[in-house]
C-alpha cells in the first residue's frame, strides 16, 4: 500500500547548495502529547537545514488522540520521507529523527521499533538511522512524566502497556545510535530518563553520546540565551558531522 503524504508535515530544505541526495531528519516537537510546541519545530528545522540536512517537522496527533495515533503518524512520515515519491533529494540510507520531551519519547519508540499495530507501518523502513533526543520522556515506569502517560495512554494503562511504551526496556543491538542531552535540574522530566536510555544503549553496544548540563528549565528548545544548554546545537552538529551527516563545509553552530 502506498504511503500517503502525511498531514501537518513541514519541509525545510538543506541549505548546502548541493543537488546530491542529502540526509534528512524528522523533527518531533514536545508538548506532553497534549500539544506540539512551536519553538521546538520550525526553528529547529532551520538549524538543521543550515547544517546541510533536509528537515521535516511533524505535527503528530495529540490528545484526545491516544496511542497508537502519534506513533502511526511518525512511522508514516518516516516511510514517506525515505520512500522518495516526494521528489526531494533525500539519501534513503540516512533518515534520522530528533525529538524534544514527549517528542523525544516518540522518537525513542520509533528507534526501538515499537509496533503501532498497522502492518503497512510496522516495517524496518520506519526505524530511523540515528536519533537525537532532547530532554526526552523515556520511561513510563520510573521518574515518569505523568502528563505524557495520561495524554497518550489514558488514566489507567496496564503494567504491560507501560512496559511496552518504556523505550529503555526495548533497546536492542539494532537500535540506532543516539545523541542525548538534558539538564540535571529538569523537574517535569527528570534526567533519569536520559540516563536510562543511555544505559540501555551501552548495554547493547549501541553508540551513544550524552550531555547533561547543570542548570536549565525544561523545554529549552535550541537553548538560546541559556548558558550551558546553548552549546547543545554545536555539540550535536559535531556529532552529526562525525557520522557523515552534517555538511563539512558549513558552520555547525
Amino acid at each position: 500500500m502506498p504511503i500517503s503524504v502525511p498531514s501537518n508535515l513541514t519541509f525545510i530544505p538543506a541549505r548546502d547548495g548541493e543537488d546530491t541526495p542529502r540526509p534528512a531528519i524528522l523533527v518531533l516537537p514536545g508538548g506532553g502529547y497534549g500539544q506540539t510546541s512551536a519553538h521546538e519545530g520550525e526553528p529547529v528545522a532551520e538549524w538543521l537545514a543550515g547544517l546541510g540536512v533536509h528537515a521535516f517537522v511533524l505535527r503528530y496527533r495529540v490528545a484526545p488522540h491516544q496511542h497508537p495515533a502519534p506513533l502511526s503518524d511518525a512511522k508514516e512520515a518516516m516511510l514517506w520521507i525515505r520512500g522518495g515519491e516526494h521528489g526531494i533529494a533525500v539519501d534513503a540510507d540516512r533518515v534520522g529523527v530528533l525529538g524534544f520531551s514527549a517528542g523525544g519519547h516518540l522518537a525513542a519508540t520509533l528507534s526501538t521499533d515499537t509496533p503501532c499495530g498497522d502492518p503497512h507501518l510496522d516495517v524496518t523502513g520506519a526505524i530511523p538511522d540515528l536519533s537525537v533526543l532532547c530532554y526526552p520522556v523515556v520511561s513510563f515506569i520510573d521518574a515518569v512524566h505523568q502528563g505524557s502517560i495520561d495524554n497518550l495512554l489514558g488514566g489507567s494503562p496496564s503494567s504491560d502497556l507501560l512496559q511496552r511504551m518504556s523505550a529503555d526496556l526495548n533497546v536492542t543491538s539494532t537500535t540506532p545510535p543516539a545523541f542525548l542531552w538534558h539538564t540535571a535540574d529538569d523537574e517535569p522530566v527528570p534526567v533519569e530518563n536520559t540516563f536510562a536510555y543511555a544505559r540501555a544503549l551501552v548495554r547493547n553496544n549501541v553508540p551513544v553520546e550524552v550531555h547533561v548540563f547543570p542548570h536549565g528549565a525544561h523545554g529549552l528548545g535550541l537553548g538560546e540565551g541559556e548558558a550551558g544548554p546553548d552549546e547543545w546545537t554545536v555539540l550535536c552538529g559535531k556529532w552529526l558531522n562525525r557520522h557523515g551527516w552534517a555538511h563539512p563545509g558549513l558552520p555547525i553552530s
